[in-house]
Parts: structure tokens; sequence; C-alpha cells
């Protein structure tokens, strides 16, 4: 498809966001609102052979994830949303990198509920914040086998408040490989199926 060339073409090259120039933000958004108009999954909520999995971040506007590669001898490693159908739950995790031997990990879990065809609404509820190292991480999946068991983290490991801590996601575009959603804050997220 060539709408979704075109935004993959727009995208190489900006470090999901973070070199991306005033020009290359309004050609992106451009490309994403043209591939928005073709989804050829019109009810992307029901499909859920497509949104169950791993994704992972190719581009995104959220200031919350960008600003993490602006800390002090941090830098944004891969990010990754895994969503698990069967057990409504979405998993946020963010690999940080940084002085050798300090390769950090920043995950937010959640629970989710359908509100329309296109949109979740998302209730967080875990946050987990530590070295890779003593969270024993090697991949997404392995992880979240841990944290589905239940296992407490040699880290910063907190319950979140879901009343206070929540927002909603819109999912405009799904494929076999590529999704697109628009979040609460303004946000747009673009990510490719591992």
């Amino acid at each position: 498809m060539l709408g979704k060339a075109n935004l993959i073409d727009a995208i190489a090259g900006t470090n999901r966001g973070l070199l991306a120039s005033e020009a290359q933000k309004q050609a992106i958004l451009a490309a994403i609102a043209n591939l928005e108009d073709f989804n050829p999954t019109p009810r992307p909520l029901e499909a859920t052979n497509l949104l169950n999995g791993d994704w992972r971040l190719i581009y995104t506007t959220s200031k919350g994830l960008l600003n993490i590669d602006r800390l002090p001898f941090c830098k944004l490693g891969q990010i990754y949303q895994c969503i698990r159908v069967d057990t409504t739950t979405v998993y946020n995790i963010a690999e940080i990198y940084g002085l050798p031997y300090l390769e950090g990990l920043v995950t937010v879990a959640a629970k989710f509920t359908p509100v329309s065809e296109k949109r979740i609404q998302v209730k967080f509820q875990r946050s987990i914040l530590g070295l890779k190292r003593l969270i024993d991480y090697s991949s997404p999946a392995s992880f979240i086998q841990q944290i589905e068991t239940g296992k407490k983290f040699s880290a910063f490991d907190t319950v979140l408040n879901s009343d206070k801590q929540q927002g909603w996601l819109d999912i405009t575009y799904i494929d076999s490989d590529l999704r697109i959603g628009r979040g609460n804050e303004g946000s747009v997220f673009v990510l490719s199926k591992t």
C-alpha cells in the first residue's frame, strides 16, 4: 500500500520522533491522517487476532515518552506496547540505556476496557522501574510472563491508583504489521508488530 510506504519513509531517520524537524512532523501527521482514511479494519477492537501481541513503537508525538531521552545519562532504547487481549491487559515497556551495567526499564501495566468500536479506556495499575540486570529482563514476552505470575521485582515496583491514573486510546489504523493510535493527551503513536 502506497500510503503505508509513504508513512514508513516519512518516519525513517526520526528516531521515533526524537530527531523529527517541524517539517517532518507535519509530513508524518499528514501521512498518518491519509493512512487512517483507508483503515482496512474499521472495527479494530473486534480484530483481536490483529490487536493481540507485542508492538514496537516506531514514532510518537508523546512528550512523556520522548522526554525520557533528555534525562542525564539516559538514552531511550526500544519502546514496546504489548497487548494481551485474553486478560484485557496492556504493558508499556521502555528500555533505557546509559552508563554501562546501569541499563534500565520503565514499565507500566494497565487494564483496558473497550468503550466503542475503536476506543479503549485504560486504567494504569502497576509501575515497575529498575535496572534490567536486577529485574532479569531479557525480552518483553519473558518479562510479561514474570509479571503475570505475580512476581515482585527488585525495583521500584508500585501499585498505581487506577481511578486517578487513566486515559483512553483510539486505534485509528491496524493491519497485520502496523497500528496507529491517538491518545487522550493528543499524542499519536505508530507501532509495528514484532
